[in-house]
C-alpha cells in the first residue's frame, strides 16, 4: 500500500490517495471488458473489485462486497443505461469516483453525465489503454478527466456570465479557473502557472465561494447547464 499526499496545509487539504484503489468496470462488450481488465488490473494502482456487463449486475455485486473507490462505467448499456444509473449511483456510492466512457465525443451526452455526477469521461474509439489509467488516476486524485474539445464547450457556456461580472474573479483566479475547466488537477494548474500548490488550493476555494459551488463536479455541472 502506498499513499500520495499533496503538500497542502490546513483543514481544506484533500485526503491522501491510498493505493491500490478498488476498481469496478461496467462494460457490456466482452472483448472491450476483457481488454480493460487485462490492462487495468495489471496496474499496481488498482485492485479488482468487479467487472460486469450491466448496471443490473453491478447492483447485485454491490450486495456481496466492499464498494469500489473507482467505477469505469459505459454510458450505453443493455437494460438500464449508465447515464440513467448515475443519479442512483451518486446516492448509493457517494464516495465512489465515476469515470464514464462513450463511443462518441458527444457534448450533450457528456454534459448530462457531468450533471449527474461523473468525474470525467473517455471516448472508446479514441482512448488508448494507458490513457484509461491516467484518467482514472486523475479522478481519484480529485481531478476532472475531460477532453480539451469538451472543456472548450463547457467554458463557452460560462464566459458570457463572467463578462457581465468582470470584477467577480481576479486575473489569477481566472487563470486557475481555466485550468480547472481544462481538466487539470490543482497540482497541474500550479505547474502551468508556476505557483505553489497550496496557493492554487486557496484560489480554488475562493473561486468556489464566489461562484457559489461546493466542488469541481458542481462547477462543471453548472457550466454545462449554462447557469453561470
Amino acid at each position: 500500500m502506498s499513499a500520495v499526499t499533496p503538500p497542502l496545509l490546513g483543514a481544506d487539504a484533500p485526503p491522501p490517495v491510498t493505493f491500490p484503489l478498488r476498481l469496478a468496470i461496467v462494460e457490456d462488450d466482452l472483448t472491450v471488458r476483457s481488454l480493460l481488465c487485462d490492462y487495468l488490473f495489471d496496474c499496481e494502482e488498482f485492485s479488482f473489485a468487479m467487472a460486469v456487463g450491466s448496471v443490473e449486475a453491478l447492483w447485485r455485486e454491490l450486495e456481496l462486497g466492499l464498494p469500489p473507490q473507482l467505477l469505469l462505467l459505459d454510458l450505453s448499456l443493455p437494460g438500464q443505461s449508465g447515464l440513467a444509473a448515475l443519479p442512483r449511483l451518486q446516492e448509493r456510492l457517494p464516495d465512489t469516483k465515476v469515470l464514464v466512457q462513450t463511443m462518441h465525443d458527444n457534448a450533450d451526452t457528456v454534459f448530462q453525465a457531468l450533471r449527474a455526477g461523473a468525474a470525467g469521461y473517455v471516448v472508446k474509439s479514441a482512448t488508448p489503454l494507458p490513457a484509461y489509467r491516467q484518467a482514472l488516476l486523475e479522478v481519484a486524485r480529485g481531478g476532472i478527466a475531460i477532453s480539451p474539445a469538451i472543456a472548450g464547450k463547457v467554458l463557452a457556456y460560462f464566459t458570457p456570465s463572467l463578462a457581465q461580472q468582470p470584477d467577480l474573479l481576479s486575473e489569477r483566479e481566472r487563470q486557475v479557473l481555466q485550468g480547472l475547466v481544462d481538466g487539470l488537477s490543482e497540482k497541474q494548474v500550479a505547474a502551468r502557472l508556476d505557483i505553489a500548490y497550496a496557493t492554487v488550493h486557496i484560489h480554488v476555494r475562493r473561486i468556489y465561494k464566489k461562484l457559489q459551488v461546493n466542488s469541481r463536479a458542481e462547477l462543471l455541472s453548472r457550466y454545462a447547464q449554462g447557469k453561470m
